[in-house]
């Protein structure tokens, strides 16, 4: 970019006499020579600072290496191991009482599963329960320590005295517990499927409660894939025939 300037001066020589003329024409000179120089200095400065490079942007200092954390799966997938600045920042949006609720007790309803499940190696007839159960306890399980997480996160305890875990949909009584555990075989497999699909058909119920009532997004989210884990379940237990 520069700049021109263009002075323009009419003076009045033939109206002066010969000294003024004389007096006037050395002003004027001098004037002339001011302009000039001050306007190339201004130019040349200007082209100083027009023409200056930016000063380099400092080089980014080595970091060091980023810490490895343990990522939990989803519902049936095992965790994994990644870099710290490779996870997302868990979900800050609000939650409520009913989230809270619903994350202790599903806790609670999903213990008590893996305590059914649990007895199937050594009791179960029917290879289809017994690959049921264990598709409980590998989804089951690493639910409850997310659900453990989730609470722990918002400073929230795992259980509330206040809770009466045994008439939570689909819990099974202690006694029909004892009976499972002294069964064996094809009765075995006949009070397990029973039993579980009554459970399964109870923590469906307690997500419907969730959706109407809570508001955490990454909580509803979790809700809807135990909901679609369970309900899969449910319909193999029912084509096992053995109810």
């Amino acid at each position: 970019m520069s700049i021109v300037t263009i002075v323009v001066v009419t003076l009045p020589w033939g109206r002066l006499p010969e000294r003024k003329y004389m007096q006037h024409r050395r002003a004027w000179a001098l004037t002339a020579a001011t302009v000039v120089l001050l306007g190339t200095a201004g130019i040349a400065l200007f082209a100083r600072f027009s023409n200056d490079d930016p000063k380099p942007a400092a080089a980014p200092s080595a970091s060091s290496s980023p810490a490895r954390v343990l990522v939990p799966g989803k519902p049936g997938e095992s965790a994994s191991v990644t870099d710290a600045d490779h996870v997302q920042p868990p979900d800050a949006s609000p939650y409520n009482k009913a989230d809270v609720t619903y994350a202790q007790m599903m806790i609670a309803h999903h213990a008590q599963a893996l305590q059914m499940a649990d007895l199937v190696p050594d009791r179960a007839a029917d290879q289809g329960v017994k690959n049921i159960a264990s598709r409980i306890t590998a989804a089951q399980g690493p639910e409850i320590a997310i659900l453990r997480t989730w609470l722990k996160d918002r400073g929230q305890p795992e259980s509330d005295p206040a809770h009466d875990h045994a008439t939570m949909p689909g819990m099974q009584s202690a006694a029909a517990l004892t009976d499972l555990g002294a069964a064996r075989g094809a009765d075995f497999d006949r009070r397990f499927v029973t039993m579980m699909t009554e459970h399964h058909r109870g923590a469906l119920q307690m997500v419907d409660v969730l959706f109407k009532s809570g508001s955490e997004e990454r909580l509803a989210k979790m809700a809807k894939e135990t909901a679609i884990e369970q309900d899969i379940e449910i319909r193999r237990m029912a084509d096992l025939g053995v109810s």
